[in-house]
């Protein structure tokens, strides 16, 4: 797997920015992370990415790092020797694919980390796959729509409109690791929203607004001067 240089005191960090995962994806320092992303990770690996997003979030077009004071600040010792603490952290970023190096910066790092995979799932401790559950089914069975559902709804949308149908929207969601369960309600959801928009009538040319036309919610945002007219 590549690995940026870093045979040199300082590394400089972009954002890797990834549509898909940025709109379904999670903060680094959000729960998610936390709960479950820790388990994967590791610690190390897991405050060094909440580091670096931290300082994208200061200089988002790019940061320039010093290593050694890096490592220092998450208490990861001194030395880049192939097996310190940072270059392990560093190289566990790239293995699960939160970086990468790119050569005209030197890394790229995910400021929002996806979901779990399946395969990523079942290799946690049984009592954090069990919590890993309840939160997927949360989400799920949420009575009002969650950031991950109204992502998902607009993915599924742009590809409705790409005239994808609802069984190729919802394949292509999963794919991407939204779970099955929101993958067919976006896809069903965006493609009767798309179905509606072609069917409804044109809308009429709008004429001079009425007070008697306005909604009670309208007219009571009114000023007085307006109502007494």
């Amino acid at each position: 797997m590549p690995m940026p240089d870093l045979s040199v005191p300082t590394l400089t960090v972009v954002p890797w920015r990834d549509p898909v995962i940025d709109a379904l994806g999670y903060p680094p320092g959000s729960t998610y992370v936390e709960r479950f992303w820790l388990a994967v990770l590791g610690p190390s690996t897991t405050w060094l990415v909440r580091h670096l997003d931290q300082r994208l979030a200061v200089e988002p077009d790019g940061a320039t790092i010093e290593l050694d004071a890096t490592a220092a600040a998450l208490g990861l010792g001194l030395g880049m020797g192939r097996h310190s603490p940072l270059v392990r952290a560093l190289h566990r970023c790239c293995q699960f694919g939160l970086a990468r190096a790119v050569p005209d910066a030197q890394l790229a790092v995910r400021r929002h980390l996806p979901p779990l995979t399946r395969h990523q799932v079942e290799r946690l401790p049984a009592s954090i796959r069990t919590r890993h559950d309840d939160w997927r089914a949360t989400e799920r069975d949420a009575g009002v729509l969650d950031p991950q559902q109204r992502r998902a709804r607009h993915m599924a949308l742009g590809l409705a409109e790409l005239g994808e149908d609802v069984a190729t929207t919802a394949q292509r969601l999963i794919r991407l690791d939204v779970h099955p369960v929101v993958a067919d309600d976006a896809a069903v959801w965006a493609h009767r929203l798309v179905r509606a928009r072609s069917e409804a009538p044109p809308a009429p040319p709008p004429g001079p607004a009425r007070l008697a036309d306005l909604a009670p919610a309208a007219v009571a945002d009114l000023p007085a001067a307006a109502l007494a007219r």
